[in-house]
């Protein structure tokens, strides 16, 4: 009898981490029906919400970040780095792991060290265009690595050895049809008959930066009826946000995003996406920060955007991130601090009255692997766990 394929991922903190290692387990579904899939992370980040909500089990750990502003607190970093390995360690053997995956994050290094530990095959997969510390130290626990970008590889340890697999993302971004669901997406937002959209999103959490910035933008379009903005703020900056929307006469107090949503008469604000599909195709024009899974569905969905890169990104990696669209002619990149109602105004004015200009803008980027990046890294994760020995594969 064939002893299912069991595979533990590391993944946490924030959804550019969660949402690839989710992406990567559907993949592992579609190979392996059968195939044992859990997660570990800790009860820091938005993984205690968005892993048990996508049907897998969560293991948490103890972990601090790798973060130099924890100041002296940083020196605990071994000894938490040890602590959790071990707990990783007893996880693995509880869920009798075959293969070890670590999507990046300091949530993931753990399972890194754990199968280090138990001596189980592993492989990290690295997601954005300048590695995050976790990586590159996880680097040195496994000869198996992959990237999402090419450039990535020169910051790794071992890096000329990483495979290129694009970054995974879920399977109903990889082969959306844009115009063929822009209908349902219209009605699924409440659109008014004839706008344009734009869309902002902050991440996972929401941007500050970004919601003022469409707020205040909405209020120098109350008087149109030819745009509407779509601004996801993250729970904790819905209230506030539909509050100002509605003093300012340009949204309502908040209908609920869902079917029968009824959009205010320039914007709107929802608190997440739950159907990232339908926003990709309901918006003309995204306004949003530059985490390397954001870049790699703007890349494979085709959707022109303008991107802002969060300026406390260890490495300045969003801005890495950001040139592989800008530099393309794909996206306008602009910096936090020049992010402002009359900045955006001055740069999407002229976009949405050239609709030719922005379909030019979608198909300049280069999609990449990352339509199959979930399968091909789930390939590697499956032929690890039959293989547990270095091989060719893993070579570029």
């Amino acid at each position: 009898m064939r002893t299912p394929l069991s595979v533990v991922i590391g993944a946490g903190g924030t959804g550019g981490h969660i949402y690839p290692g989710l992406a990567l387990a559907e993949a592992l579904r579609r190979a392996d029906p059968d195939a044992v899939i859990s997660f570990i992370g800790t009860e820091r980040g938005l993984e205690t919400t968005l892993i048990p909500a996508a049907g897998y089990r969560l293991h948490t750990v103890d972990m601090i970040p790798f973060d130099p502003a924890l100041g002296a607190k940083r020196f605990l970093l071994p000894a938490a780095l040890l602590r959790s390995g071990a707990q990783a360690r007893s996880v693995l053997r509880t869920q009798k792991a075959q293969v070890v995956v670590g999507m990046g994050g300091y949530p993931s290094a753990p399972a890194i060290v754990g199968a280090k530990l138990a001596g189980l095959p592993s492989v990290i997969h690295e997601s954005n265009a300048v590695p995050g510390r976790a990586n590159q130290f996880a680097a040195r626990l496994t000869e198996h690595l992959t990237v999402a970008f090419d450039g990535s590889r020169a910051h790794l340890s071992g890096g000329e050895r990483a495979l290129t697999v694009g970054m995974p993302i879920a399977a109903s971004l990889a082969a959306l049809d844009r115009p063929a669901l822009r209908a349902e997406a219209r009605r699924a937002f409440g659109i008014p008959e004839g706008a344009r959209v734009v869309l902002f999103n902050g991440g996972s959490l929401g941007a500050a930066r970004l919601t003022a910035a469409a707020v205040g933008l909405a209020a120098r379009w109350r008087d149109r009826t030819d745009v509407h903005l779509l601004v996801k703020t993250g729970p904790a900056a819905l209230a506030e946000t539909r509050r100002k929307l509605a003093e300012a006469g340009v949204g309502t107090a908040g209908p609920p995003h869902g079917p029968d949503a009824v959009a205010g008469p320039v914007a709107q604000a929802v608190p997440y996406l739950d159907r990232m599909d339908l926003a990709y195709a309901v918006a003309d024009l995204v306004v949003c920060r530059a985490g390397s899974a954001t870049i790699a569905e703007l890349a494979t969905t085709g959707v022109p955007a303008v991107l802002v890169p969060y300026p406390h990104a260890p490495g300045d990696h969003q801005t890495h991130n950001a040139r592989v669209l800008s530099d393309a002619g794909a996206a306008h990149l602009v910096p936090d601090a020049e992010t402002t109602a009359d900045r955006l105004a001055e740069l999407i004015d002229p976009l949405l009255a050239d609709p030719a200009r922005l379909a030019v803008m979608g198909r300049a980027a280069d999609p990449g692997h990352h339509a199959r990046a979930a399968d091909l890294l789930a390939e590697t994760v499956i032929h690890l766990a039959g293989q547990p020995t270095p091989t060719r594969e893993f070579t570029s």
